[in-house]
């Protein structure tokens, strides 16, 4: 069996490529990084460090990598015989994936079982996404192409740091993770993947992990930036910023508990389990990596905007998501393209204009206006 994964970065070795070779399947990594395929290549074995209580160390064996900048008919012949194709590339680069994807249908078997495709970022429905540019590419050929594949969506949840000095192929993890894949596209003929677990509804799932995992995380990491914090680990040791999360997702949680009917126990003790995770001080995780992109956190189906604007249609709570967004205006990190246009976009535009710009929110919306304040608190604060 084999596996055709695109991103060979840290979570595609540390977690996906992980409980893929568990599951038994050769694994082939696309990249465009030369330096990291070279290095992948140059590899007999890995090893997935996890540090923290009960950690383990596993090795990885049975994987090679392809440049697809510069092989990527190599790709396209995996993906024609693969029996998975994964990602972890992050939303905005699947239109990059989807035409070698395009080919590789075009090239397979039709007597082959379907291709099994899972995008695994951190984003609502990923695969659907990759599905939809998958189909406008492939255009009339689209209608023979279709029963080639499967498209199930999954809900991803690993912490996977910035790596250690001369670690090499080798990944540091934490040793929690799940792995959420909606079942009814296989009908039956579920992948083998150890640890991942299938559900017939995704949603509560994705929506939970976002609002819970990657918000918590997000608003850690702008509240230790603005406090000079440099790890996460030391952030949430700070009792203010503690309390900042706590009430962030207290509010994501009042929402998630209101639309999906979460147990409101069940989520306190995940909430509860989350906020344990970040404290794991083993982890080499900075703020610095975890508030990057904050032009993305901050728009309008991402991790604060989301919940918070439907929160605030449904008359709950959203003092704490606004509060974080504040602290996620003040990111400034030289070396982060969107946290340099974050910075110029905040002086060059009015505070309404930058609000509807960057959140997507209508004026009207009951979120535009608590948002509009704090941009406008921004700018004074910049202009004072």
């Amino acid at each position: 069996m084999k596996a055709v994964h695109f991103g060979a970065g840290n979570i595609g070795r540390g977690f996906v490529g992980l409980l893929l070779h568990q599951g038994g399947y050769d694994l082939v990594f696309s990249d465009v990084a030369a330096s990291l395929v070279d290095a992948i290549n140059a590899a007999d074995s890995y090893t997935v460090h996890e540090v923290g209580e009960g950690g383990t160390d596993t090795v990885v064996t049975g994987f090679h990598a392809i440049n697809s900048a510069e092989h990527p008919e190599q790709v396209v012949a995996e993906i024609a015989t693969a029996e998975i194709v994964t990602t972890a590339v992050g939303p905005t680069i699947l239109k990059f994936v989807a035409p070698h994807i395009v080919q590789g249908l075009s090239q397979r078997d039709p007597g082959l079982p379907a291709l099994q495709i899972m995008a695994c970022e951190n984003a609502i429905n990923a695969t659907d996404l990759l599905r939809e540019q998958i189909r406008e590419l492939a255009g009339e050929d689209w209608a023979s192409l279709e029963s080639r594949a499967v498209f199930a969506n999954t809900a991803v949840d690993r912490i996977v740091p910035g790596q250690p000095e001369g670690a090499g192929v080798d990944v540091t993890v934490e040793p929690f993770f799940e792995w959420a894949i909606e079942s009814p596209p296989f009908d039956g003929n579920l992948p083998d993947i150890p640890g991942a677990h299938f559900v017939d509804e995704l949603g509560p799932y994705i929506e939970r992990k976002l609002f819970t995992v990657n918000t918590g995380h997000a608003t850690t990491a702008y509240f230790g930036a603005q406090a000079g914090i440099d790890t996460i680990a030391g952030a949430l040791a700070e009792p203010s910023i503690a309390d900042h999360v706590a009430a962030v997702l207290e509010e994501t949680s009042s929402l998630l508990v209101a639309k999906h009917g979460l147990d409101p126990d069940a989520q306190a003790d995940y909430r509860a389990k989350i906020l344990q995770r970040f404290r794991n001080t083993e982890l080499p995780d900075t703020v610095w990596r975890v508030g990057r992109q904050p032009l993305r956190k901050i728009s309008r189906h991402e991790r604060f905007v989301g919940p918070a604007a439907e929160a605030a249609e449904r008359g709950l709570s959203v003092d704490a998501l606004v509060s974080a967004i504040g602290a996620a205006l003040e990111f400034d990190d030289a070396e982060d393209a969107q946290s340099v246009e974050l910075q110029q976009m905040i002086r060059q535009h009015d505070a309404a204009s930058f609000t509807a710009t960057t959140t997507g929110l209508d004026p009207q919306h009951p979120l535009f206006s608590k948002i509009e304040t704090v941009v406008a608190a921004r700018q004074a604060a910049l202009a004072g």
